[in-house]
């Protein structure tokens, strides 16, 4: 897109993390912003510091596993102001530990919101998308949609999926000649958001910041990138995954302490009832 000044953005898991820094960047370049989060509270709270700040922001809830409450959100959001110009598949879960460890019921969790989100949001709001003059589609995915990660088994391939739902949805729109619709899918490594408290960098790497991210994604929005790839490491793991002998990828892995990143994880503490957060 070549400006953002008045596009209207949705961006899901609004309510905190990288979706606030997202919905906070994109203001600041001149959207208006709809910040949608299964917290009703939380996406209006980021709607309302946006607005605190001199710019335009609503906030909807809504959970993106669910198609009857997608279509709902896309008829709100068209009622209050039309069609959005870019769609900012951001919320997820993620919940680790050894697979074994894990209940299934955290795992399919993790499937139905990574994943299953990200396609129901975007079969919802493409045809919209596809209506309008410039429009993008961003998806937040992660590094490890292009690494192992243990114990992060279903998180790790939850990204898998979305890295390759992305891919094929860019190279299918490019085909069909909608050339006017860009595709960003950004695969950061740890971000210092709480979901992955206790997680540890890759060695020679740093955690990341959400607005360093946020930042990123904007840029790669306004150029019309595919990746985001963030930091350094990362932008070489698809082409060490593909170039390398197993063997040898598995050991510089094992090296730059990615295989062993999660051992620590705890995600978010506990809340006051006793419950623990991770879904972002």
């Amino acid at each position: 897109m070549q400006t953002l000044i008045g596009a209207r953005v949705l961006v899901t898991g609004a309510g905190s993390g990288i979706g606030r820094a997202l919905a906070r960047r994109f203001a600041r370049e001149g959207a208006q912003i709809l910040a949608a989060d299964l917290r009703e509270a939380a996406a209006a709270d980021t709607a309302a510091v946006i607005r605190e700040a001199g710019g335009r922001a609503a906030g909807y809830a809504v959970d993106v596993t669910d198609p009857a409450a997608v279509a709902d959100l896309r008829r709100r959001v068209n009622a209050d102001g039309g069609p959005v110009d870019v769609l900012v598949n951001n919320a997820g879960v993620v919940h680790g530990g050894a697979f074994l460890d894990v209940p299934l019921p955290d795992h399919l969790a993790t499937y139905r919101v990574n994943t299953e989100g990200v396609v129901i949001m975007t079969h919802a709001f493409l045809t919209d998308l596809l209506a309008r003059p410039e429009s993008h589609l961003v998806q937040i995915a992660s590094a490890s949609g292009f690494v192992g990660l243990p114990f992060g088994a279903t998180y790790a391939s939850s990204k898998w999926a979305v890295v390759g739902f992305s891919e094929s949805i860019r190279m299918e729109l490019r085909q069909l000649g909608h050339r006017h619709v860009g595709v960003t899918t950004v695969c950061p490594s740890y971000v210092q958001t709480g979901m992955f408290d206790g997680a540890r960098a890759p060695r020679l790497t740093r955690l990341l910041t959400a607005d360093r991210v946020a930042a990123l994604t904007v840029r790669a929005v306004l150029r019309n990138r595919a990746f985001v790839l963030t930091p350094w490491l990362v932008k070489l793991t698809p082409m060490l995954n593909a170039a390398l002998p197993r063997w040898l990828f598995d050991r510089l892995s094992s090296v730059f302490g990615v295989t062993t990143s999660m051992t620590s994880w705890h995600g978010r503490r506990p809340q006051r009832d006793g419950s623990a957060s991770k879904r972002g």
